[in-house]
C-alpha cells in the first residue's frame, strides 16, 4: 500500500501560479505511474495529468500548456505546477498511485 500526501493547495487570484506536492510512502517501489486528478464542486472527478517512473508525461487537454507534472525520486515527491489559473481550475487536486489516494488539496481561483 501507497501512502500520499498533497499539499500546496490555497486561494489564489486568477492568472496566478501554484505548485502542488504529492508525498509518497510506504510501498513506493510498486509505483510506476502517479496520476493527478482534480473534482470541482457539483463535477465528476477529472484527470490531469501523469508521470511514470521514467517520467513521461502525458497531460488532459483542458490543462495542456499550462500544467507541468515532475517529480523528485529523492524526495519520493511529485509536483503538479499550474500556471495562468482560472476560475474553473478551482478544485480539490488528489494524486493516484495503483489503487491508492491521497485526502487532496483545494485549489480556489478568485479575485
Amino acid at each position: 500500500q501507497v501512502q500520499l500526501v498533497e499539499s500546496g493547495g490555497g486561494l489564489v487570484q486568477p492568472g496566478g501560479s501554484l505548485r502542488l506536492s504529492c508525498a509518497a510512502s510506504g510501498s513506493i517501489f510498486s509505483i510506476n505511474t502517479i496520476h493527478w486528478y482534480r473534482q470541482a464542486p457539483g463535477k465528476q472527478r477529472e484527470w490531469v495529468a501523469l508521470i511514470t517512473t521514467g517520467s513521461t508525461t502525458n497531460y488532459a487537454d483542458s490543462v495542456k500548456g499550462r500544467i507541468t507534472i515532475s517529480r523528485d525520486n529523492t524526495k519520493n515527491t511529485m509536483y503538479l505546477q499550474v500556471n495562468i489559473l482560472k476560475p474553473e481550475d478551482t478544485a480539490v487536486y488528489c494524486c493516484n498511485a495503483n489503487m491508492d489516494w491521497g485526502q487532496g488539496t483545494q485549489v480556489t481561483v478568485s479575485s
